[in-house]
């Protein structure tokens, strides 16, 4: 058998592995597409490859690498679903629809006033990551390249201010 992409990939060759993202990862990017948030693809994919490196002595060559991919890459989706919680925040917090002048009513700008409180008792990196994702309408990639940070500590944060946003506001409505 001569030394094709799926023997060189079965035997530890690390070239192979950046061949194979090349050759690849348009399909792995695809086929996550479908089951997992525009944001959270790239992270699944380095997932899935990472997963490709690890496993890649249980890989036969005579198979058909495409399909393996795909079952892992169908696994690491299923993962990540189910790891993630939506974060949710009462309705009673989140300001009111304008009134029928256009104007806010009372309760809005209560619970306006009610948000930027629970802001304020938010670390600061993490009060930065929400206000620029919520205020500043970026992406997390976005706001990651602005401050210089990893992507990976963005969502951390944004997550772990959600969260403690969420522990704040419930106890005041």
């Amino acid at each position: 058998m001569t030394d094709t992409l799926n023997v060189r990939l079965a035997r530890g060759d690390d070239a192979a592995l950046a061949e194979c993202l090349t050759a690849h990862g348009a399909l792995i990017r695809s086929y996550l597409r479908r089951f997992i948030p525009p944001q959270d693809i790239e992270d699944v994919q380095q997932i899935v490859f990472a997963e490709v490196w690890r496993s890649r002595h249980r890989f036969d060559p005579e198979r058909n690498l495409p399909a393996w991919l795909i079952g892992i890459a169908h696994n690491r989706a299923v993962d990540h679903l189910r790891a993630r919680t939506l974060q949710t925040v009462p309705l009673d917090v989140v300001a009111d629809p304008p009134g029928a002048d256009g104007r806010a009513d009372g309760d809005g700008v209560a619970a306006r006033d009610e948000l930027r409180r629970a802001l304020a008792e938010l670390p600061a990196p993490q009060r930065e990551a929400i206000e620029l994702a919520y205020y500043g309408e970026l992406t997390q990639r976005e706001i990651a390249e602005r401050l210089s940070v990893p992507l990976g500590t963005i969502k951390a944060r944004t997550a772990r201010g959600l969260r403690r946003l969420s522990d704040i506001l419930v106890p005041a409505a």
